[in-house]
């Protein structure tokens, strides 16, 4: 069987504490309703918590629940509706395993729901534990259990629940990193799989850092080839790649190579705007966007919200007089977290400039005939960059990522969803998530639809008659 990792949000867990723990010290179960995504491997993603009511369950002891299976019908006709995934789940106090209880109440409950369901996609159950963790498997149609590989819990901190191996040394290309932020740090690092969207000014700092700091995978998306302009802020970058025209990822994923730290690279010479990448993007556990372009922002920010991944958004604003002056330096890092606000919401772009965006792609005659008859403000185009400024922000969004795996302020990470930079006017400033974006909320943990994302644009090609 292929990997199976949970993911779920902090509300989630929050939900789920506060009823698998009451007051009275009894037992009390949920189910947690995921979306899919099948790739290399099984992602669930929780789209919606089911309470079990205290009161519907028949026995309600410290150690033992037993709940009504009525309340499985209009799940399952929902989950076989909509292809989700069904995750049974109790609390455990000082417990951290299956009890033999469990096991026997797993092996008489999913065959059913796989013989319901008509279908092979995993289902199974987890253990939320008095503090906090969670950890799970898959229980098979035949009662076996399979492990979860992981499972996340993506908010203001960022927890990976992993089985741990203490016999597994830390190499001494890490020894460094888990001195500083743990073994465990170092250990999640190494089982994260990272996307970076966009390979030039911000991309490939940021890219240089997480390959240096022991992360597991990544997959670099960035259609462009190397230029001789772009030689004074690509790292790793030479006059002949910008004279040979090679792509950036591959310029890029070359150096990590050459670091020999293990960390393997999947590359995509190609738009954000294909399915194929989305779909890569999708496997990730963490994301990072490294682009100016407002529909591919807004684009990562939605398949974000579908998946449950984390999203660090990085921006840089140089505006140069043209006479060897500068107006303004202002740079910006945005943590996005799944059913917290959004760069919409929080106002980085319009609706209309969003619009506008989409049609500068998709259609760039009727975009400039817009903009020349005045419906359509035009955006500026070429800005101008420096490496200085772009490491600085990309070192500001790397560490915004490890404070969240392991959060080292005195202050919380809540405090800092958005960080903002103005070199011209002397400013460092923080501000925290706004409420729930209106727009993207109600699409957490939904993972794989047709079309991809709800996105016209991503809907698989039509067969040929």
């Amino acid at each position: 069987m292929a990997p199976v990792t949970l993911t779920l949000t902090e509300s989630h867990q929050a939900e789920l504490r506060q009823h698998l723990f009451p007051a009275d010290k009894l037992e009390a179960v949920a189910f947690l309703i995921c979306g899919r995504r099948d790739g290399s491997r099984h992602r669930l993603s929780v789209r919606d918590v089911v309470l079990v009511p205290y009161e519907r369950c028949s026995v309600r002891a410290p150690d033992r629940v037993t709940w009504p299976t009525d309340v499985l019908p209009p799940l399952l006709s929902e989950a076989e509706r909509r292809g989700d995934a069904i995750i049974k789940i109790h609390g455990h106090v000082g417990f951290d395993r299956f009890s033999e209880i469990d096991d026997h109440s797993d092996r008489e409950l999913f065959p059913s729901i796989y013989c319901w369901l008509a279908t092979d996609a995993p289902h199974g159950s987890a253990i939320l534990m008095d503090d906090g963790r969670i950890f799970g498997r898959v229980c098979d149609a035949l009662g076996q259990f399979h492990p979860f590989e992981r499972v996340t819990v993506v908010g203001d901190d960022l927890r990976v629940y992993a089985p741990q191996r203490e016999d597994e040394p830390v190499p001494e290309t890490g020894r460094r990193i888990a001195q500083t932020f743990g073994k465990g740090t170092f250990a999640a690092l190494r089982a994260l799989k990272v996307g970076v969207v966009g390979c030039s000014g911000t991309g490939s700092p940021t890219i240089e850092m997480l390959a240096r700091n022991g992360v597991g995978e990544l997959v670099l998306v960035d259609p462009d080839v190397v230029e001789l302009k772009n030689l004074n802020r690509i790292l790793n970058s030479t006059a002949a790649d910008a004279n040979t025209a090679r792509p950036k990822v591959k310029v890029l994923a070359g150096a990590i190579s050459a670091m020999g730290l293990g960390t393997v690279v999947t590359t995509f010479a190609r738009d954000l705007f294909a399915r194929e990448v989305v779909q890569a993007l999708a496997d990730c556990d963490v994301l990072f966007g490294c682009m100016d372009s407002i529909d591919g922002r807004h684009l990562l920010n939605r398949l974000a919200t579908f998946y449950c991944i984390p999203y660090f958004d990085l921006g840089v604003k140089l505006e140069a007089d043209g006479q060897g002056g500068v107006d303004q330096v202002a740079a910006s890092v945005h943590y996005l977290k799944p059913g917290g606000s959004s760069l919409l919401s929080r106002h980085v772009y319009t609706g209309e400039q969003l619009r506008a965006a989409g049609l500068a792609r998709t259609d760039p005659t009727s975009y400039r005939r817009q903009v020349k008859e005045g419906y359509i403000r035009g955006a500026a185009e070429d800005r101008p960059a420096v490496i200085h400024v772009n490491m600085l922000i990309a070192s500001l969004a790397v560490n915004e990522f490890l404070a969240r795996l392991h959060p080292f302020r005195l202050e919380p990470n809540g405090e800092f969803a958005v960080r903002r930079v103005s070199l011209s006017h002397d400013i460092f400033a923080r501000e925290a998530d706004g409420e729930p974006c209106p727009a993207l909320a109600r699409h957490v943990g939904r993972g794989d639809v047709e079309p991809l994302l709800d996105w016209p644009e991503l809907s698989l090609p039509r067969k040929a008659a």
